[in-house]
């Protein structure tokens, strides 16, 4: 099974050696980082471990897993993984492991299902978690419980289902897309650390206001793009 991992990055020089270097060397076909302007040497840093370092000058979590998806190389399997180090690594076996014994399509690390390092999830950022996934439980029947940023699919699901959320909304693109076309989507437990290095979005109170108004707004607008599709055409 051919598995490319793709890792968006931005400042991400204290992590990103530790991230590389933790991924099971025997399960990882090729390690993809998408750069978005780093100016600490985290390019650099990356390529030295081995890493295809793409930059991608324009902005947004979304763009830079599009771009890494642009350049894998015929994977089987395609995994997404933060760069500053809050998921480990060495945890992809169970995010694989779905999808090999043929029980999954796309499987979600769930941060709050697994064992978890006080503090490394600020309140605020756990309240948005508990919104979005009880909103998709409600809307599209789905019980998840996190829509945690370490995630794996196979690569014929991602073509399936078209991504193009450039922004917040990816993190819940792949969920609502693969959930209305059928796809089997598992969560699993990982466990969560503090990250290295401040975080861009969840690190403040603000940021995680706003990421998590984007992402409600487009949990509902995809619910309803549904609904119109399946309403039969008026007479």
């Amino acid at each position: 099974m051919r598995v490319s991992v793709i890792i968006p990055t931005r400042n991400e020089a204290q992590a990103i050696g530790r991230v590389i270097g933790d991924l099971p060397a025997d399960l990882v076909t090729e390690v993809i980082v998408v750069d978005n302007n780093s100016i600490d040497g985290t390019p650099e840093i990356a390529a030295r471990m081995g890493a295809r370092v793409m930059t991608e000058p324009r902005r947004g979590y979304g763009q830079a897993c599009l771009t890494g998806l642009a350049w894998t190389s015929a994977p089987d399997v395609v995994v997404f993984l933060d760069g500053d180090y809050s998921d480990r690594p060495a945890e992809l076996p169970l995010l694989l492991a779905p999808i090999a014994e043929g029980r999954a399509d796309i499987t979600i690390g769930s941060r709050l299902a697994g064992p978890r390092t006080t503090g490394a999830l600020p309140w605020h950022a756990l309240l948005g978690n508990w919104l979005a996934a009880s909103l998709i439980t409600n809307l599209y029947g789905l019980k998840i419980s996190d829509l945690g940023p370490f995630r794996a699919a196979r690569a014929d699901a991602l073509r399936a289902v078209e991504l193009e959320e450039t922004s917040y909304g990816w993190a819940v693109e792949l969920i609502l897309k693969g959930a209305t076309q059928g796809f089997r989507i598992v969560e699993v437990p990982v466990s969560y650390h503090p990250r290295i290095g401040k975080s861009k979005i969840s690190g403040t109170f603000r940021g995680t206001v706003g990421a998590t108004w984007f992402i409600l707004s487009r949990i509902v607008r995809y619910y309803f793009r549904r609904r119109k599709k399946s309403m039969p055409p008026s007479a």
